[in-house]
């Protein structure tokens, strides 16, 4: 007979209080994922059960539906492979941003309002796109550089002059080898509902 002790398992309800409010999405605690970076309007939380992710004050179901729209959206893919991959240098997270979604957490927000996910699609090239400006994040001392130099979304550019210097060298000269190791990870993401960009469309119950 063992006499091995197993860890209790502890529900994510455990961890709510005015450190962890609740998730806009489906009510368990938010938690600390990154602190606050330029061009964000405050720090990030992470829902564990459903994956939303809340930029600044965690907000409410309201809010969120609203930035969800009545028949659907692209969003930028937080339990996709990229933003795993980047962490803090995630392109999906773009100066202003406040909601970072998941099927699941819109799944679960639709709901409210009795629709479902009538079709969740994998967007290949803006989804390319996303994980290879990912991948030049972790180079460069700005975000999303390249993306906005394409006309492609808002930079949140390095402070100083020489680093914007070395940003723009920087997206240059690694652009191409960037770009080949960000296919084998992104048709990996898409082939297992991990893109770094979806497109969502609900419909009503």
């Amino acid at each position: 007979m063992s006499n091995a002790q197993h860890t209790p398992v502890v529900p994510l309800e455990a961890g709510a209080g005015p450190e962890n409010p609740p998730c806009p999405a489906c009510g368990e605690p938010l938690f600390g994922w990154l602190s606050e970076r330029p061009g964000l309007r405050g720090p990030v939380s992470r829902c564990e059960s459903c994956g939303l992710g809340v930029v600044g004050a965690p907000g409410d179901p309201e809010e969120a539906l609203r930035e969800l729209g009545q028949d659907g959206l692209r969003v930028a893919n937080r339990a996709g492979f990229a933003a795993s991959l980047g962490s803090a240098g995630w392109a999906g997270l773009e100066p202003g941003s406040r909601y970072l979604f998941t099927v699941e957490s819109v799944r679960r927000l639709v709901a409210r309002r009795d629709q479902v996910v009538k079709s969740c699609r994998w967007a290949p090239a803006a989804s390319l796109a996303a994980t290879w400006q990912t991948l030049l994040n972790s180079v460069t001392f700005g975000h999303n550089v390249a993306l906005a130099a394409l006309g492609r979304g808002e930079a949140a550019r390095a402070k100083h002059r020489w680093q914007r210097r070395i940003d723009a060298l920087a997206s240059v000269v690694l652009a191409i080898p960037a770009l080949l190791i960000a296919i084998p990870i992104e048709l990996a993401g898409g082939l297992s509902r991990r893109g770094a960009v979806i497109s969502l469309k609900f419909e009503l119950l």
